[in-house]
């Protein structure tokens, strides 16, 4: 394998990881739509500052978003529309497998003997 591939392979499981936990894909969710003030996000989410703060860093470090200063605001981006259209897939396969066990479940269910 050339090294520049393993290289990407390298980077992309670093960004897996960070996307590894549900509230900074909730955040690259709310954040889809445009930029937002990290003050806007904690309104939409059930999260402290100090875990917010957290989470957005190690989103920055892996480059999935870019933050700017205004005042005392600070305001996030997603680094690249195609993050949001990486995350849509996955949501659209990971529906797409709970619908196959949901459907062979109660394919089960309805088959059993009594």
């Amino acid at each position: 394998m050339a090294d520049r591939e393993m290289e990407i392979f390298e980077l992309q499981a670093e960004v897996c990881l960070a996307l590894g936990n549900p509230r900074r894909l909730q955040i690259l969710n709310l954040l889809k739509d445009g930029e937002k003030s990290v003050s806007a996000m904690l309104d939409t989410m059930t999260i402290n500052k100090a875990n917010m703060s957290q989470h957005l860093s190690i989103l920055k470090q892996k480059g999935l978003v870019l933050a700017r200063r205004e005042g005392t605001a600070v305001y996030y981006r997603l680094a690249s529309p195609r993050i949001s259209e990486a995350c849509s897939v996955m949501r659209d396969v990971l529906g797409e497998t709970l619908r196959e066990k949901e459907r062979i479940a109660k394919h089960i269910r309805t088959n059993a003997p009594d």
